[in-house]
């Protein structure tokens, strides 16, 4: 009989969950500008890029993008990335089945392919996320390592 290891449950969640205080210490500055875009008292899901994924694939820092004349056109990519990453509907995690794939529309139309890693974590459209499950009032929250954005727009990027 082979013997595996025991992996203690609920690791993933108690690290990985959770619900955030009003100030939104996970979802950095970029991504609480993409949450106060949606109503506050409707289902949404969102899948906010990270602060070091707003850097790192936009080129968005916020010591300078979020000043003088520069700020009109950060509040334009973010809210084009909330066209993308945003869903009328709450998902959670434990909503997405181990092994498949599901896809919904996003608010702009762009179609997300959302699975569960063995790990717990979602990926969606080939981005992996590092927070799952994060809550500010009705919209469930997911942190994503990179950004979810079609071709054209990350082109233009």
């Amino acid at each position: 009989m082979l013997r595996l290891p025991e992996v203690p449950v609920g690791l993933y969640r108690t690290t990985k969950m959770g619900k955030v205080s009003e100030n939104g210490k996970f979802f950095g500055r970029f991504g609480e500008m993409m949450i106060e875009m949606l109503p506050q008292d409707l289902a949404f899901t969102v899948f906010v890029p990270s602060q070091r994924a707003f850097e790192r694939d936009l080129r968005l820092r916020v010591n300078d993008s979020l000043v003088g004349e520069k700020m009109n056109d950060t509040y334009a990519v973010v809210s084009r990335i909330l066209g993308f990453s945003a869903v009328p509907r709450r998902l959670s995690s434990v909503t997405v089945p181990f092994g498949r794939e599901i896809s919904y529309d996003s608010i702009s139309g762009f179609t997300l392919y959302i699975s569960k890693d063995v790990d717990g974590a979602l990926v969606v459209n080939r981005v992996r996320s590092e927070r799952v499950d994060l809550r500010k009032r009705e919209i469930v929250v997911h942190i994503m390592d990179g950004v979810i954005m079609d071709a054209e727009f990350e082109q233009s990027i």
